[in-house]
């Protein structure tokens, strides 16, 4: 029986605000196996839960993240950025995984040290890593596990068999151990090629089920989603339907792509 994709919570799941401590609560809740947040560093490598560099203070002006201390930021902001530390850990200690979404290269070495420090490096991956970035997370620390981020542009300049082959190259001199890519450009032959070069591919962002199941039957290794309940809930029938099938004689799965509407990402 083929296994069900790890379910990955996209930051902001099920209603909640993205990048907050209450993502991770309900993702958890809801039943992901991996929680996905969004990474970046302070000028002081304190790192914090945000998608954009800038943000706003409370008398309406603008900075950076990066180009100020944490101390700076909580004294500007009514609501400074979540911290890391404690959302890595909450997740940890409840048995799952963190896909940690790096959003800047000053964010690697602070990161790696927070990882050490913790001694989570068996519970975290990073992503947000195309292939530059790859090679610098590996030359700070080849010990952090990371999904290589997929150019999608690659597939615009170069037929599709070679931009998949060029990137299933590039992660395995970066030392990922998968595909990270927008399910848009999923096809059967990107994951046979995968497969082959003994690569994962993970999906984002799914958030219907007739997409879910597809790319659960193509074979993909997790699915990033806002719709952890609906996900989770396919998985709780996958097992049951897939014992069906095979008394049946039949098989569960089908190699044609899923339909390409009704998601985000």
């Amino acid at each position: 029986m083929r296994d069900f994709p790890f379910i990955t919570a996209h930051t902001g799941c099920m209603g909640t605000p993205d990048n907050s401590a209450e993502s991770a609560e309900a993702a958890i809740e809801y039943g992901a196996d991996i929680v996905e947040d969004d990474i970046r560093a302070t000028r002081d490598g304190t790192l914090v839960l945000s998608h954009d560099d800038s943000v706003v203070f409370a008398d309406g002006t603008e900075g950076s993240i990066a180009g100020m201390t944490w101390a700076e930021l909580n004294a500007r902001m009514d609501r400074p950025p979540q911290l890391l530390e404690p959302v890595l850990k909450y997740v940890v200690d409840a048995g799952k995984t963190m896909n940690l979404d790096l959003k800047s290269d000053d964010g690697i070495q602070p990161l790696s040290e927070l990882i050490g420090k913790l001694g989570v490096a068996d519970r975290v991956f990073l992503t947000g890593c195309e292939y530059a970035r790859a090679i610098a997370v590996s030359k700070c620390n080849s010990r952090l596990r990371k999904l290589l981020n997929v150019d999608v542009h690659a597939f615009m300049r170069i037929p599709y068999a070679e931009a998949v082959d060029e990137l299933c190259e590039q992660a395995l001199v970066a030392g990922c151990f998968g595909l990270n890519l927008p399910y848009q450009i999923v096809q059967p032959s990107l994951l046979e090629a995968a497969r082959n070069a003994g690569l994962e591919v993970y999906v984002w962002t799914v958030n219907e089920e007739p997409q879910m199941r597809a790319f659960a039957e193509m074979g993909v290794r997790s699915i990033t989603t806002r719709r952890v309940d609906v996900l989770a809930r396919l998985k709780r029938n996958w097992s049951r339907e897939e014992q069906h099938g095979k008394q049946n004689g039949g098989q569960h799965g089908r190699q044609d792509g899923p339909e390409q509407k009704g998601t985000e990402y």
